[in-house]
């Protein structure tokens, strides 16, 4: 933990708590079986998952997530939809100040409008050789976002969670090479790897899943296919 998360009493939305109170007490094994390295290798990493009431297109306020998708010709996960994060950097006082930091330089996230509540366990991403840290988030004071670099960031979705737990958008997605692992589809958004994984877990632990069907399979579109699985 660091000293940039709130105080575990913070007044977070009743709708928040259920996932505060298990992000004490979650473990690394529950959120992913590639853990840390024992030897300390692999790049400190961080990502933001930024939750709060957010308005729709029809002006309804509902619990959402906010993702991103990387611009279609960037070396590493291109096309693919993430939570705002990278690496560490030196000057950054540990995960909570480097997602934050992130998620200012890729769509423009106010750090003052955001409540960091909960570091869940790092994760390791044998492809790239990052270690995550993801960063639970509050959006006290949601404002307008966008691609920053629009050639980093393609876009930038809200999504509400409604919508991700609807059993009708919940599917596992099948890699050329066997791999089977979660999937979303959401406005226009084809999730599959680390960030759907997260997501899954996420919803799991914050008791939001709702039934779905796991026969449901997808084969992985063509423009991924040729890039390794990160979760």
């Amino acid at each position: 933990m660091t000293d940039a998360l709130v105080d575990e009493d913070a007044d977070l939305p009743e709708w928040l708590q259920p996932l505060a109170v298990a992000a004490r007490t979650v473990r690394g094994e529950d959120m992913s079986r590639f853990l840390p390295p024992e030897d300390g290798s692999g790049r400190a990493s961080a990502v933001l998952i930024v939750l709060g009431e957010v308005p729709d297109s029809g002006g309804r306020s509902r619990p959402s997530v906010l993702l991103i998708q990387r611009a279609a010709d960037m070396r590493t996960h291109a096309g693919q939809v993430a939570f705002p994060g990278g690496a560490v950097d030196p000057g950054d006082d540990g995960p909570v100040a480097a997602a934050l930091r992130e998620a200012d330089e890729e769509v423009g996230l106010a750090a003052a409008s955001v409540v960091p509540f909960a570091e869940l366990p790092a994760v390791f991403i044998p492809v790239t050789g990052f270690v995550v840290t993801p960063v639970l988030a509050w959006w006290r004071d949601p404002h307008p976002v966008a691609p920053v670099d629009p050639s980093e960031v393609a876009r930038v979705a809200v999504v509400g969670l409604d919508d991700l737990v609807d059993p009708a958008n919940r599917f596992r997605v099948k890699h050329p090479s066997g791999w089977l692992g979660p999937g979303f589809g959401v406005d226009g958004l084809f999730v599959w790897g680390f960030t759907a994984g997260l997501l899954d877990r996420l919803l799991v632990l914050a008791g939001w899943s709702r039934p779905w069907d796991p026969e449901s399979v997808r084969d992985l579109p063509a423009e991924f296919v040729g890039r390794r699985p990160t979760q």
